[in-house]
């Protein structure tokens, strides 16, 4: 059965009773018909002074366009923690519908783990992205409209995009106000994808809606004539921006087929922006249950990164240990296997491979001094010799590894990482905790880039564009010095070049653009040829997505 077929075979339980497993009413909730709700902000309220569950991270090897299935691993861990008597919630990711149509499909994990409904998740679900693009685009309308009618606050240069929730190349660069209207003035311009925009991490960094007020007033829209800055709060766009998302700040809850409570809200990718769900879902989940089990974008090099540098800086949380998704198949394509040949045996590619697990596992367990395990996510071409070689060679190691059989078997596929985390979690608290950061805010620009750059990506350093380097000084001028670092990369390599998968050599990170993001409170650096806005492939997801005669929506994965 395909994944959709799987989830409509599983009978769900009512929103309500999912809810009351962790402790919130059903007058706490904002129902959206039977199985997703939002929770109200008087749930932390009234949890405010409950102590903190464990937060379990969830992140991976460097990702093949072959799958890992982290959030697989996630909702299974967290299905099996409930199974071994623990009380556990998920705190995941929105999906954009620019992959959901595109190359990678849904984002609701597979099999017999999966959260559900997953036809809404996977597209309108709440209505929160579209809300952030609403929220995005009326600042942009407001700056035109401002221009229009006199231009009173002298705006020179527009650095504010537009955005869409789909995957458009041709919505990279636009030229707009071609209408020949008396004040309309051309200029050329650009879409971000939606997850990409400032508003989304705002969204997701804000710890109340004041804060989100104030974030969302403080963004840089351009600059004057004198090159001073001009910020959202100029336009008096703030209040509005707000209400549009006022609803949409509240996180919602669903369940995974197994009946777990699943927190689900805001969706920035890790690639091109920071790759973690809201501050505000995430520490409601620490009050409510036991066990959140939360996950990071892309490879631990940038998801798990910024979770570690912005995020958990940002709310003052850590994580109580961490969990590092591999599979065979991706580690014998870090290892050179040919994509034809990789579901043949093959211990040479796989031993070749693990260079890319011991990579992201030293930077977690030595840089940021957390514990870690290892769940291969096993798939049915797996080879025993494979299977046994790694649990062999990674012992040989000391590197804690348990087998995740979460796709075929569901929670039950599970316990065993479930049983080895809550040990190595109650193992940890005895002792003081070693977490600590890669970088200090303290640090100037560069001396941050280049501790990324050198202790998470394994490169001699940094060289930075003219273009770059006067974005740096800018921002110093302006007083900005301080925000933590957001670096856009290539997911598919440890360094930025993505043909370079198994980073040979030395390399630099190469930076290409510094923007300054005012409201989210970080600095992005844009690494190599990263681009904010994807574009489908030759045949996207969207040619197999279609209505059948009953109104079932089929073709999502």
């Amino acid at each position: 059965m395909t994944d959709i077929e799987i989830a409509r075979n599983t009978k769900l339980e009512k929103i309500s009773e999912i809810a009351k497993k962790v402790g919130i009413d059903e007058e706490e909730l904002e129902q959206y018909g039977k199985y997703k709700a939002k929770i109200s902000k008087e749930v932390y309220e009234r949890l405010e002074n409950k102590p903190n569950g464990n937060m379990i991270l969830v992140t991976a090897i460097s990702p093949t366009n072959l799958g890992e299935g982290k959030t697989t691993v996630s909702i299974a861990v967290a299905d099996a923690l409930s199974k071994i008597g623990e009380k556990s919630i998920l705190a995941l990711r929105e999906p954009s519908l620019g992959p959901v149509f595109g190359i990678k499909g849904g984002a609701t994990g597979g099999g017999k783990v999966q959260v559900a409904p997953m036809e809404d998740i996977n597209l309108h679900f709440t209505g929160d992205i579209h809300a952030i693009t609403s929220a995005n685009n009326l600042l942009s309308a407001m700056i035109d409209n401002h221009i229009f009618f006199g231009n009173e606050l002298g705006i020179e240069k527009v650095i504010w995009k537009r955005c869409v929730d789909l995957n458009d190349r041709q919505l990279r660069k636009v030229e707009t106000g071609l209408s020949a209207e008396k004040n309309t003035k051309p200029r050329m311009d650009g879409f971000d994808i939606s997850v990409a925009s400032e508003v989304m991490a705002i969204l997701c960094l804000a710890t109340d809606l004041k804060d989100l007020k104030r974030r969302l007033g403080n963004i840089l829209i351009g600059y004057n004539k004198e090159g001073k800055p001009v910020f959202a709060k100029d336009l008096k766009a703030e209040g509005a921006m707000t209400a549009l998302l006022k609803d949409a700040f509240n996180p919602n809850i669903v369940q995974t087929l197994e009946h777990t409570p699943a927190i689900i809200h805001g969706g920035p990718f890790a690639n091109i922006a920071h790759g973690c769900n809201s501050i505000v879902a995430t520490k409601l989940a620490l009050k409510l249950a036991d066990y959140v089990v939360t996950e990071a974008g892309f490879g631990a090099d940038l998801g798990a990164e910024k979770f570690l540098d912005i995020k958990c800086r940002k709310a003052g949380i850590e994580p109580s240990a961490v969990v590092l998704v591999a599979t065979i198949k991706a580690l014998k394509y870090h290892g050179g296997v040919e994509k034809e040949n990789i579901l043949e045996p093959n211990i040479q590619g796989l031993e070749k491979g693990l260079s890319n697990l011991y990579h992201h596992y030293n930077n977690l367990s030595n840089k940021y001094g957390l514990p870690v395990v290892v769940a291969l996510n096993r798939y049915n071409t797996d080879s025993e010799e494979e299977i046994e070689f790694m649990r062999k060679t990674l012992a040989n190691k000391n590197i804690k590894m348990e087998l995740v059989e979460g796709w075929a078997k569901g929670g039950e596929g599970a316990t065993n990482i479930a049983k080895t985390l809550v040990e190595t979690i109650e193992k940890a608290k005895k002792e003081p905790s070693k977490f600590k950061y890669i970088y200090e805010l303290e640090d100037d620009i560069e001396t941050k880039m280049n501790k990324i750059a050198r202790e998470i990506y394994g490169a001699k350093n940094i060289e930075l564009t003219p273009e770059a380097k006067a974005e740096i000084e800018k921002i110093k001028e302006m007083g900005y010095s301080n925000f933590p670092i957001c670096i856009a990369k290539t997911q598919y390599s440890i360094s930025d070049d993505m043909n370079n998968l198994e980073a040979k050599g030395d390399y630099n990170i190469h930076i290409q653009e510094v923007i300054l993001k005012t409201g989210a409170e970080f600095i992005v650096a844009i690494a190599g040829n990263m681009l904010t806005m994807p574009g489908l492939p030759k045949v996207p997801a969207a040619e197999g997505v279609d209505v059948n005669e009953n109104g079932e929506i089929e073709g999502i994965f």
